[in-house]
């Protein structure tokens, strides 16, 4: 299903985070919630809690004109982990990335924290800010 292009104010207001996400002392995890059992006593392992800035920005990337539901898993996280990949990426190609980047969060807590803290999500609104 395609989703309708980002307008140029949506880019902009993604690529506002750009340097707030990296300033030289933010951390995306404010806390890890602690080790605990659930009722049943079986042990959870701990959740980040993240910081509202990077709340804020996934909510954002998850809006219909970021959401890529065709995108192909692989080829998205292959390109996230590609510089080259990343600097040569259309619209399309960076809605895929987005797409990943949003939903993995749901099948490993931390995703977000880690593609901030690695840079992916650096280098992809650089790239937004060079397509704008």
């Amino acid at each position: 299903m395609r989703t309708p292009a980002p307008t140029s104010e949506e880019i902009q207001t993604l690529v506002s985070y750009l340097p707030r996400l990296y300033a030289t002392e933010f951390t995306p995890v404010k806390r890890l919630d602690g080790l605990s059992e659930s009722q049943n006593r079986t042990p959870s392992l701990p959740r980040p809690e993240y910081d509202l800035l990077v709340v804020e920005f996934f909510q954002l990337a998850v809006q219909e004109c970021w959401t890529d539901y065709d995108y192909d898993l692989k080829n998205a996280e292959r390109n996230l982990n590609d510089e080259n990949a990343i600097k040569a990426a259309d619209l399309d190609q960076i809605k895929a990335m987005l797409t990943y980047c949003v939903r993995g969060e749901k099948f490993g807590d931390g995703h977000w924290g880690q593609m901030i803290e690695g840079g992916q999500i650096r280098r992809v609104l650089e790239r937004l800010e060079k397509l704008l």
